[in-house]
Order: structure tokens, then C-alpha cells, then sequence
């Protein structure tokens, strides 16, 4: 019983063996199928890629006191644009006054000493010609004269550095740009070097766009620049675009590839590139996670094909069918590059005037007659 069974079960198998073998025969009456084919012609090609980035500040500085002393006075609105040199704060300036005050009565009294040793020196100039001091005391004399006009020149001093702490009670804006919340009121007690920043200034335009590019991109961009795949300025002068994460609208500013750093980041074999974009109207602002644009160059003679004419095998590579000389299907397996909106750049295995099949892909077999359409 058991082996009518398999013996029947096996014929079974036979005739559908038999059915498909008769189904890969084409009758000798089927016409061609219709297939819409596409002419390869080599055209040239701008590259780019899309990285995520984050963008942070042009300028950032903290604005701290260079003098100890009580704020009287916050001159500016929290969050509003501030200019270079707008004054911020007013320290209470008196003690610093009175201190410019004692600098000039030391200096008044240095060059008061000063003349009484010129006038001292002068007679004794006179006396020594005529032996009526000694050598010695008129040597004295001269050394005690160059000390007085050094007195000056230490005085003057003086009195430049207390005119400084004098302005340093006025603390100024050191950039232009716009100016966050203030750490301290008016009566709080600062002092010079602290470490905590009365406020902090950030400039927004221009602003910079930090992306990370792999080593290994950016290692074959060059290759392609070398080779002369690629016209010349795409690997660090390029044009950069901007998207902003969530947002399908892309940032009207075009900006521009800065520099990429030398070395590469150990944990992610990654090399930070860095984009500037003008943010005239203050739009961007520092720590926004955004998607940069990055033009990398032009290859002359690029090979494009729709993206639906490439057939990908379980193992990665990718084919398309071409129509021979003959109006017959032959598969060619191709080296696919970046894809280009629609379209697939093909890095190798396309010849320009070949006929690539573009539509009616379920419809031919290797070796079979088709009627190629044109694709206008």
C-alpha cells in the first residue's frame, strides 16, 4: 500500500516537472514581447550626499568682569541683539576714581622731586669743572636724577592702570550678536576672574553646520578627483544645501564646505566636516539636528539608468538586461554608484549607445527575441 503510493506520488511529481519544462519552451509561433529600452549616453553628473549634522555657533563669549565691585546698572534686555562695544553692565566706579586721584598726586609730586634734582645736578656740573665737590658727590647726584625719572615713568604708570580699572567698570559687549539671560541683578557683588559669566553673547550669522562624513566616502571621493572621474574642488570647496530635520522645505541660504578635519574618529571611522551658511534672519540656531547637502564634485561621461531597470540578486549585486545586436535579452551585470533622484549611476559594466530595458522586465528570458520601443 505504502509503496503504490509513492509510486503514484512520483508520477505526479513527473508531470509537473514536465509542465514546467513544456513552459520554458517558447512556441515557435509567440511573437516578441514588447519591451521599452533606453540608448545609454554618457552626460555629465553632479554628485552629492546627504549626511546628518547639527548646527552650532560662529562665536560664543562669556562676558565676565575685569574688576571686583557692586553692578549698578544692566543696560541691555535679555535675549535682544547686542553690538560689539555696547556697554552691558556699570560697575560702581568710586573707588577706582579715587584711585586714578592718588595715581596723579604721586605722579604731581615724582616730577616736582624730578626738578629739584635736575636743578641740583645742573649746579653740580658747574662745580665739578672748577673742583668745588668732589667726583663723587657728582657722580651721586646724576645717579639720583636718573632714579626721579624713573619715579616718573613709574608714576605715569600708575596712573594708566587705574584710568583702566577706571573703564573696566563699564563692561562691554566683546562680539555682536544676540545676548542671553544676565546671572546677575543690579546690587549683586562680582568680582574680577570669577568664574561664573555675567552673560553670554552668540553670534547666529553666519552660523556653522557640523557633519560627519565616512573616512571611506571621503577616501574614494578623492580617489575619483585623482583618477579625473570628477572635476576638480569637490573634496573640501563644494556648495552645501540645507534641510532642516523634520521639514520637508529645504533652508533657503546656500552655504559653503569649510575644511574636514585630519584624523579620524577611532569609534565611528568617521571625519567631521564643517559647512558655513549666512543666517540673516536669525533662523538657525545653535543645536538644531538638521540634513546637509554637500556637492562633491562633477563626473564627465556618467552612465545613468532608471532605478527600476536594475535587478538586485540575494547576494548584492545588481544586473540589467540589454538588447543585443539582435533584438535578443541578454542580462549584464553592472557596478551600481549613488542613486540620482530617479536614476542609478553605473560606475561599470555600460557602454554608451547600449540599449538597456527600461519596461517589460517579467516578460523576457535570456536569449529571447523582443520588440524594443524606444523610451522618448
Amino acid at each position: 500500500m505504502f509503496k503504490s503510493r509513492y509510486l503514484v506520488l512520483s508520477a505526479a511529481a513527473l508531470l509537473v516537472l514536465a509542465a514546467c519544462d513544456n513552459k520554458q519552451q517558447v512556441p515557435s509561433g509567440m511573437p516578441p514581447a514588447d519591451v521599452s529600452v533606453l540608448t545609454v549616453q554618457p552626460q555629465s553628473v553632479t554628485l552629492f550626499t546627504e549626511l546628518p549634522g547639527r548646527t552650532s555657533a560662529y562665536r560664543v563669549a562669556e562676558v565676565r568682569p575685569q574688576v571686583g565691585g557692586i553692578v549698578v546698572k544692566r543696560l541691555f534686555e535679555e535675549g535682544s541683539e547686542v553690538k560689539a562695544g555696547q556697554q552691558l553692565y556699570q560697575i560702581d566706579p568710586a573707588t577706582y576714581q579715587a584711585a586714578v586721584q592718588s595715581a596723579l598726586a604721586d605722579l604731581a609730586k615724582a616730577r616736582a622731586t624730578l626738578k629739584t634734582a635736575e636743578a641740583k645736578a645742573q649746579r653740580y656740573a658747574d662745580l665739578v669743572k672748577i673742583n668745588a665737590v668732589s667726583r663723587q658727590d657728582y657722580d651721586d647726584t646724576v645717579a639720583i636724577l636718573d632714579q626721579d625719572k624713573a619715579q616718573i615713568m613709574v608714576a605715569q604708570a600708575a596712573v594708566d592702570t587705574a584710568k583702566i580699572n577706571v573703564n573696566y567698570t563699564k563692561v562691554y559687549a566683546p562680539i555682536a550678536g544676540r545676548i542671553g539671560k544676565s546671572s546677575v541683578t543690579e546690587g549683586a557683588l562680582v568680582t574680577a576672574g570669577q568664574a561664573t559669566a555675567l552673560a553670554t553673547i552668540t553670534q547666529l550669522d553666519p552660523i556653522y553646520v557640523d557633519v560627519n562624513q565616512s573616512s571611506s566616502d571621503l577616501l574614494r571621493l578623492r580617489q575619483d578627483i585623482a583618477a579625473g572621474k570628477l572635476a576638480q574642488g569637490g573634496a573640501d570647496k563644494a556648495a552645501v544645501s540645507l534641510t532642516l530635520d523634520g521639514s520637508a522645505h529645504p533652508y533657503d541660504q546656500s552655504g559653503e564646505l569649510k575644511f574636514s578635519e585630519v584624523t579620524v574618529d577611532t569609534s565611528t571611522g568617521a571625519v567631521q566636516v564643517r559647512a558655513l551658511f549666512p543666517n540673516p534672519q536669525k533662523s538657525l540656531y545653535p543645536g538644531l539636528f538638521v540634513r546637509a547637502r554637500i556637492e562633491q564634485g562633477v563626473r564627465e561621461q556618467a552612465i545613468l539608468v532608471p532605478q527600476q531597470a536594475v535587478v538586485r540578486s540575494a547576494d548584492g549585486t545588481s544586473m540589467v538586461w540589454v538588447v543585443g545586436a539582435e533584438d535578443k535579452a541578454t542580462p549584464r551585470p553592472v557596478v551600481t554608484g549613488q542613486g540620482i533622484g530617479d536614476k542609478m549611476l553605473i560606475d561599470s559594466g555600460l557602454q554608451p549607445g547600449d540599449r538597456v530595458i527600461t519596461e517589460g522586465l517579467q516578460k523576457v528570458r535570456p536569449g529571447a527575441p523582443v520588440h524594443a520601443v524606444a523610451q522618448p
